[in-house]
């Protein structure tokens, strides 16, 4: 559980950990967050709205005037990397000798982006992304789901469970013929549906999830109140 509890709290600063923009740039005498601020490129000379750190060129203009410390995995969930030493999908870094892991930077095992930092320590996947950095990313994303999804069920499934067992009657036997209507929709084939109408996000698939995982608490918490009623 300890430990589940440390990778959960790492995880929530994903863009500290992995990510391909510095977490602080002195540049000129002004200190900069780049992973907090997103600056345009023209405030390292360059003309994009978006800087690229890691274009050799940025990167060069930036230690010329100053210095920058990056995350320990220089990649983010999305970023490609366009100097992997093979073809998509790769192997570990740490497998490869020195010589092939730097072959695709333009100076060798010499060049300084051939560091640590940019090692694709669990390899790249078919689109050249590293893993490490989606894996860190991706857990976030999947304990928090998780976590609102089970809050959000048990908030609804227990006022739901609450209101029959309270008023009982009418009102009771109404929400057990919704309820029973409402659990024979087969959600696998809605979320199919809605899956091919709508663009995939976090929130879309909560919220269908949120709709049929509230029902699994009614039956306990309106049996509660109505032997609470009889008592």
């Amino acid at each position: 559980l300890w430990i589940f509890l440390v990778l959960f709290v790492l995880s929530l600063f994903s863009e500290w950990i992995a990510n391909d923009k510095p977490v602080v740039v002195s540049y000129k005498g002004e200190i900069l967050f780049p992973v907090v601020v997103a600056y345009p490129e023209e405030k390292f000379g360059g003309f994009y709205a978006v800087t690229d750190y890691r274009d050799p060129v940025i990167q060069d203009e930036i230690n010329a005037h100053g210095w920058m410390i990056w995350p320990p995995v220089r990649y983010s969930y999305r970023t490609v990397n366009n100097a992997i030493p093979e073809a998509a999908p790769t192997k570990p870094s740490w497998l490869y000798d020195a010589k092939s892991r730097c072959n695709q930077y333009p100076q060798g095992v010499a060049d300084p982006n051939c560091v640590v930092g940019n090692w694709n320590w669990l390899g790249t996947d078919d689109q050249a992304r590293d893993v490490l950095a989606r894996v860190i990313y991706g857990f976030r994303v999947s304990v928090l789901f998780g976590l609102i999804l089970t809050a959000g069920s048990a908030l609804i499934g227990v006022t739901a469970g609450a209101l029959q067992g309270y008023f009982g009657g009418w009102t009771d036997l109404l929400f057990q013929r919704f309820i029973e209507i409402w659990s024979a929709i087969p959600v696998l084939y809605l979320l199919l549906i809605v899956a091919a109408i709508l663009p995939p996000g976090f929130f879309i698939l909560l919220g269908l999830m949120l709709l049929f995982s509230w029902v699994a608490l009614v039956g306990v918490v309106r049996a509660e109140f109505l032997r609470a009623r009889t008592t």
